[in-house]
């Protein structure tokens, strides 16, 4: 068996257990190459050759692995995510068990979901055009604030930085969005419109029901309220209500393949928390259907049995 593991060596305080791992999977005959992740190529280069090995691990946080997932996108490549960041909300949505050796067995078993992603694209107030992969979420508004504003806390309070930033920001501006999902149009009214590959946070709670890393859709979500406060009781919700079967005060939720957003006022956007310079009047976005072979453990709701890769 090939390994191939891409590592970032600046990833958070799980980063050693990558090192439990490789010796929790390794077997006689096996080949095993590390590469550390250099940031500047974004994954282009460490993957050149992924095709050519029977695994790829991603070993990192959320910013490392989806990124790495959208270059191997279409690439019919068994990847493994090993969280080693301070956030691995791909690996929690998931749902494997996170211990190195547990993680090693269910990599040696092979069972495995197809999964999405999502890809964005926008010009920006200065007439610049770019596009961005997306495994989590993105969009523009009150959460794109919140992305930029918590930057500086984050190294030293963590995810409390986004509770601060809100806080600080209590009563952002109201937009006026106009959304088209699969050629149906909605006028909205609310601080943000993020479209998500997958909606659940942390403490495994679910902002939205019912959405899923492989069911061909992107999910929309508009956030309503113009109050803070407001906006955290479905957090705070979410701790007795994991899946939403109750709903979410003040969240609207679509899905669908094809997604527009038009606003009536320049706002900013993020793509997987990283903040895009500028502003932008809107975005459009897509789903990229079944284009990662994540392995997943018996546990994982997305387990299934017909799918599996039989090592030699």
């Amino acid at each position: 068996m090939r390994i191939l593991i891409v590592h970032n060596l600046k990833s958070g305080i799980g980063s050693s257990d990558i090192f439990d791992f490789m010796h929790a999977i390794i077997r006689e005959d096996d080949e095993i190459v590390i590469r550390g992740l250099d940031p500047e190529s974004a994954g282009r280069e460490e993957l050149r050759d992924a095709e050519s090995f029977d695994l790829v691990v991603l070993s990192g946080g959320d910013g490392t692995v989806t990124s790495l997932l959208y270059e191997l996108r279409d690439r019919n490549v068994l990847t493994c995510v090993f969280p080693s960041g301070t956030a691995n909300l791909v690996f929690e949505n998931l749902a494997n068990a996170p211990e190195p050796a547990s993680i090693a067995a269910a990599c040696r078993e092979g069972y495995y979901v197809s999964a999405d992603y999502g890809e964005i694209s926008w010009v920006d107030t200065d007439g610049n055009s770019d596009s961005r992969g997306f495994g989590l979420m993105a969009g523009s508004g009150y959460d794109a604030i919140l992305m930029r504003e918590a930057i500086p806390g984050k190294q030293v309070i963590g995810e409390a930085a986004y509770f601060t930033a809100a806080l600080a920001n209590a009563h952002p501006k109201v937009e006026h969005f106009t959304i088209t999902v699969d050629g149906e149009t909605f006028e909205r009214d609310g601080i943000a419109c993020i479209v998500a590959n997958t909606a659940k946070m942390q403490a495994d709670i679910q902002i939205v029901p019912d959405c899923s890393m492989s069911d061909g859709k992107i999910d929309v979500i508009v956030l309503e309220t113009s109050d803070a406060v407001q906006l955290l009781v479905p957090i705070f919700t979410g701790l007795f209500d994991k899946e939403a079967k109750g709903g979410r005060p003040f969240i609207e939720h679509f899905a669908g393949r094809e997604v527009e957003v038009r606003t009536d006022s320049p706002i900013p956007m993020q793509v997987d928390g990283d903040t895009i310079p500028g502003t932008v009047l809107g975005y459009k976005a897509h789903v990229i259907p079944h284009c990662n072979k994540l392995v997943v453990d018996h546990a994982s709701p997305y387990f299934d049995e017909k799918n599996r890769v039989v090592f030699d």
